[in-house]
């Protein structure tokens, strides 16, 4: 799943995303940061995600494995 580290990024508008980074952390980590996020899983993965379940991921290796969960369903 290293292309969701890419997509991550270019969503945060940063170089690099990594598992261990907190998601809070990005400067660029809004509510339209959260709504990209909201349409990666779906269009990318075909899984459904919430706006809660991502405000309760600390880091991006959480949201990572939230989504490869569903989507191996």
């Amino acid at each position: 799943m290293n292309s969701f580290y890419e997509k991550m990024a270019e969503i945060l508008e940063v170089d690099q995303v990594n598992p261990d980074d907190e998601i809070v952390s990005f400067e660029n980590w809004d509510s339209l940061g959260v709504l990209s996020i909201l349409a990666l899983a779906d269009s990318q993965y075909g899984v459904t995600v919430t706006g809660e379940e991502i405000a309760s991921m600390k880091v991006v290796g959480e949201l990572e494995k939230l989504i490869e969960q569903r989507a191996n369903k």
